[in-house]
């Protein structure tokens, strides 16, 4: 089902972009759109859901890529669409921002994009979205990096060291909160 979803979504992005001007608003109107269709199409706003939004996400900057857009500048558009779709249907918003950063890591790993500016991004598209949905920024920045630290784990080599090093010295981040969630950081088995 996962590579459904990335297919799916990586052609609907595909397919939003070339049909556009705006390729940012087009990214997270369709991400929006295909986390709402994720969470119907389970059935529940539980743990099926949340693993799809790994999908989503992963076929969000799959789908950036193909047309040879940025990124790390779309990553933050991604969180967004996810997260404001997860909040409409009333799912678990801190949850889809951990699995959404895992998807984007781990989709940018794929693609060989710097995983440095997309956690970078990743934690600033959550912590705006999350403030917009009236969600808590904080719990959100933490849950992004986690999610990014999770998915950099997994890719291995030093990539858990490149997440780290650039979203500690990202000035656009709230330092405390990124020390507190790196400090507090386990990896969690997905």
């Amino acid at each position: 089902m996962l590579k459904e979803i990335i297919k799916e979504t990586t052609d609907a992005v595909v397919a939003a972009i070339r049909g556009t001007d705006d390729i940012m608003n087009a990214v997270t109107d369709t991400v929006k759109d295909q986390a709402v269709h994720v969470f119907k199409g389970t059935g529940e706003v539980s743990a099926a859901g949340l693993d799809a939004i790994v999908g989503v996400a992963s076929g969000a900057i799959q789908g950036v890529g193909k047309v040879g857009a940025s990124v790390t500048d779309a990553t933050g558009q991604v969180m967004h669409g996810i997260i404001t779709g997860v909040s409409e249907v009333g799912g678990d918003v801190l949850g889809a921002v951990r699995k959404a950063a895992q998807g984007v890591i781990q989709a940018t790993s794929e693609t060989g994009g710097d995983l440095g500016k997309v956690a970078v991004s990743s934690v600033e598209g959550a912590i705006k979205a999350a403030g917009e949905v009236g969600a808590n920024t904080a719990d959100a920045a933490k849950a992004a990096v986690g999610g990014a630290l999770d998915a950099a784990g997994d890719v291995g080599g030093d990539a858990a060291e490149k997440v780290r090093s650039a979203l500690l010295a990202s000035a656009a981040l709230p330092r405390d909160v990124i020390e507190s969630a790196i400090k507090g950081h386990h990896t969690s088995k997905h």
